[in-house]
């Protein structure tokens, strides 16, 4: 069975998130955009054997329509980003800045599966001077984020 699902595409300057709809299979899938995946750890997921058990949650839990976004780090591996209580449509996205500037310049997102009310990213490489954010955006709206860290 198919369904359709969000990703996010970023405009250029890391401005507001544009959501287009794409057919995908049952399963959420991520999708990444910019230079995501320059950097060693993108494109894996934080449940890796070497990157399990070193993260941490970094700043307050944001709220938006009783949804939560949480924002993870390793000073090990890097970062993901993560929602709760998410209904349909919804995505978590990690941007992340090949500097401490704060521009995004790569980003991945993960959308909620049917059934489940969770989704998080693939880790994000904001070591070494990088920095990332989480956000929630649903229905093509970014309702919260995170500082960048």
């Amino acid at each position: 069975m198919s369904r359709r699902s969000l990703r996010t595409l970023l405009a250029a300057g890391g401005a507001a998130a544009v959501m287009a709809l794409l057919p995908t299979s049952a399963q959420a899938a991520p999708y990444s955009g910019g230079n995501y995946g320059a950097y060693g750890n993108e494109g894996q997921y934080p449940t890796t054997t070497y990157c399990s058990g070193t993260f941490r949650q970094i700043g307050a839990t944001k709220y938006a329509e009783g949804m939560a976004l949480k924002y993870f780090y390793s000073d090990k591996c890097g970062s993901f980003a993560r929602i709760e209580n998410s209904r349909p449509g919804c995505v978590a996205v990690l941007h992340r800045s090949n500097n401490g500037v704060g521009r995004v310049d790569g980003w991945v997102s993960e959308s909620v599966d049917p059934g489940i009310t969770y989704a998080y990213t693939q880790m994000g490489n904001n070591l070494h001077g990088r920095v990332s954010r989480a956000v929630l955006s649903c229905d093509g709206h970014d309702l919260t984020e995170t500082g960048w860290y």
